[in-house]
């Protein structure tokens, strides 16, 4: 029996090419994905159906006897009622029309995709599947599903007894030495079961995301670790059940745009070993702000997703971003504010170097990816370009993804009540000081965290972080390559004051199932001499954060109440040597402030169903530089100068020093969940901020802003607008 003439069911990819309005991204997804399947027409597809379509002549049989009644019934149908055109008999044509169909929850065939040579053919197919009669859908656990097959219909055209009589006569020969491989036919895909959500594959880390399983991920006695994020999708499903959450959202859709829109990933494969899924993303915000030169703001992103695994030990993610926008006049100034060298107007924070677009808009492409690799349940290996977070706040002293995204690899490794994590970085200074023949200068960053389940309500976290340059050549020193050497002492050998050393210390207490303590210490610089004197040295360069969760507040579920602290002594994350502080693309690794202030922050996050809101309010103290011809001082805020040069003070140091600035910031955010499995939320927010500096200058000015959007984001990554 010759392969273009059998049913295959292999066929998973869900794909729906009846309407012509289709773009041409999935059309060509489409006809890659069913070039694959082959023609092979006794292999079940990947819809793992509990029983098989039932045409009436097929009733009470069942498994193999009913899937081969299937395939005899729709075969016979076609032999009897499709109608070859008369100019192709003329001219004894030979070939087959490739009919990818399903059948329906009602039991109604629907032609998906038509491949022949000819559009007679393809209409004449259209015209026969129109005509199958109502049939009993396939069911699964008992219930109605829909199903899809694909078809060769040879011309000239055969019945299901000639192809079985035809089938009975190859068998029975010898196969030859140059016989056709089946390889690629023999491929099976299955039905898509979400391995996703059982991989070692990163969660994107969004604050509001995360938020859903913090309490399930929190509870007394839990041997994990929840301070170094993104967290993979295995540490997550160990104590709450996204899958289950996904399906209890799921809304009821019968057709395939229905359902890619508000349950599924556009594209899905599974097959024996392997899975891959395709999904659009999308930032589309349009608001209004006060205080702003243009009329409106907005942003425009499109990504493309792609996701995957091989093996259980193997999977990678990459994302593509294009986007255009312009912001609230404050944010947009302070993007301009740290531009890099070489023209380029700005770096949007979070994201990367802007360049001009039309009028008062910036271009700021991206890329993201990450390869995880397993070689067992206790260790881990990432390699990737992203960002990473150190904390259980909402802010990191430690180590913070407000910064744009870099290259990096990390080791993970879990054992008793250990997790060891390892990051290895190659970070970028812009300044003009720095740049030669148009090249921005390469810093390198290893840190390492230590996560120590004391008891069941105490966890510890230990950490060490350096920032080294090419110095003479220097390179990525191999020095820091060892996983447990202690970097300090290294960098102390390694270099005369060319690298930057930073510790930390973090803890969480456990009060109950619903209240959590947390807070960072963070120490850039100590000096026991300068502490004994009690003088307030500007050596002092420390930070602290202080905070709590409250979850199911008041006995309402789900909703999220948390309090933080966050206090950075002046020069903190600064250096000596600028280029060696604590900063990628002119921002801080650490807190987004950079130095010398103090923040309080108030959380509020609900969500009930698809619905969800939060609220923010930050209020705090900036010491800011006065830059004017009269005050050059270096008070302390900025990270970009150098500690050593114009410093006013070397005692008496204190938080908000300099222009002293009060921030208030207000944030409310309200919307629906569209898609649970790619995050797709359509929302309204409101951002107030009110900016006081002691002394107006040209950079630093007294400003109230009120800023209203609304859009349709695919959640991915966290914005953060609270500068």
């Amino acid at each position: 029996m010759e392969k273009e003439h059998k049913l295959n069911t292999k066929f998973t990819i869900k794909i729906n090419m009846r309407k012509k309005c289709l773009t041409l991204f999935v059309s060509f997804i489409s006809v890659i994905a069913y070039s694959q399947i082959g023609d092979n027409a006794n292999t079940q597809t990947g819809v793992s159906t509990e029983r098989f379509p039932v045409f009436p002549n097929c009733q009470n049989l069942e498994s193999a006897s009913l899937e081969r009644c299937f395939y005899n019934e729709v075969q016979d149908f076609v032999f009897q009622n499709f109608v070859v055109p008369e100019t192709l008999l003329k001219n004894d044509f030979h070939g087959s029309v490739k009919v990818l169909f399903e059948v329906d929850t009602n039991g109604l065939f629907k032609v998906i995709y038509v491949n022949a040579v000819d559009d007679e053919l393809i209409q004449e197919a259209k015209r026969v599947f129109g005509k199958f009669p109502k049939i009993s859908p396939s069911t699964f656990n008992g219930k109605e599903v829909y199903s899809r097959y694909n078809i060769a219909i040879s011309i000239p055209l055969k019945s299901s007894e000639t192809i079985t009589s035809e089938a009975l006569a190859k068998a029975e020969l010898k196969p030859s030495s140059t016989s056709k491989r089946t390889e690629l036919d023999s491929i099976v895909y299955k039905k898509f079961a979400n391995p996703e959500l059982q991989s070692h594959l990163n969660i994107p880390f969004s604050h509001s995301y995360y938020s859903q399983f913090d309490a399930a991920m929190n509870q007394v006695g839990s041997n994990n670790h929840t301070a170094s994020k993104p967290y993979t999708y295995q540490e997550v499903s160990k104590y709450y059940d996204i899958k289950k959450a996904n399906e209890n959202l799921k809304l009821k859709a019968s057709n395939w745009w229905a359902r890619k829109l508000w349950n599924e990933n556009m594209v899905e494969i599974q097959g024996d070993g392997y899975w891959f899924t395709l999904n659009p993303i999308v930032d589309l915000q349009v608001g209004k702000a006060s205080q702003s030169d243009v009329s409106y703001t907005y942003v425009n992103t499109r990504a493309l997703n792609f996701r995957g695994g091989i093996g259980k030990q193997l999977n990678f993610t990459t994302t593509v971003f294009e986007s255009q926008g312009r912001f609230a006049d404050y944010f947009n100034r302070y993007a301009e504010s740290i531009a890099p060298a070489g023209g380029n107007p700005a770096i949007i924070p979070g994201i990367g170097i802007a360049k001009d677009f039309k009028t008062n808009s910036y271009d700021f492409p991206l890329a993201e990816a990450n390869i995880t690799f397993a070689p067992s349940k206790n260790i881990d290996l990432q390699l990737g370009y992203g960002r990473n977070f150190i904390g259980d706040g909402y802010r990191s002293l430690l180590e913070g993804d407000g910064a744009s995204p870099y290259p990096y690899f990390k080791i993970n490794t879990n054992f008793w009540k250990i997790k060891y994590t390892n990051t290895y970085m190659w970070l970028k200074d812009v300044r003009p000081e720095v740049t030669l023949e148009r090249t921005y200068a390469t810093k390198f960053m290893a840190n390492h965290y230590l996560s120590w389940n004391v008891s069941n309500k105490l966890n510890i976290g230990l950490f060490e972080s350096v920032i080294w340059t090419n110095t003479n050549d220097r390179g990525f020193d191999l020095s820091f390559v060892n996983p447990i050497i202690f970097y300090r002492s290294v960098e102390f050998a390694s270099s005369a004051r060319t690298g930057n050393a930073l510790l930390g210390f973090s803890y969480k207490y456990k009060w109950s199932n619903q209240v959590n303590f947390y807070g960072q210490f963070l120490l850039d610089e100590f000096s026991l001499g300068d502490i004994k004197k009690g003088d307030n040295s500007w050596k002092s360069k420390y930070g602290y954060q202080l905070g709590a969760k409250y979850y199911n507040a008041f006995k309402i579920d789900n909703l999220l109440l948390q309090l933080e602290y966050n206090h950075v002594r002046p020069y903190v994350y600064s250096h000596s040597v600028p280029i060696t502080n604590y900063g990628h693309n002119n921002q801080s690794i650490g807190h987004q402030w950079g130095g010398n202030f103090k923040e309080f922050i108030a959380i509020a996050r609900y969500h009930k169903g698809r619905f969800f809101g939060d609220a923010k309010v930050t209020t705090g103290t900036r010491g800011l530089d006065f830059n004017t011809n009269t005050d050059k001082f270096n008070y302390g805020g900025d990270i970009y100068k150098d500690y050593d040069e114009n410093r006013p003070f070397d005692s008496g140091v204190k938080v908000g020093q300099g222009n002293k600035t009060a921030v208030f910031i207000a944030d409310v955010q309200a919307g629906y969940l569209i898609n649970p499995t790619t995050n797709l939320k359509l929302y309204a927010s409101y951002i107030y901020r009110s900016f006081d500096p002691t002394q107006n200058t040209i950079s630093t000015f007294t400003q109230s802003t009120n800023w209203f959007s609304i859009g349709l984001r695919t959640d991915v990554f966290n914005w953060y607008f609270d500068y």
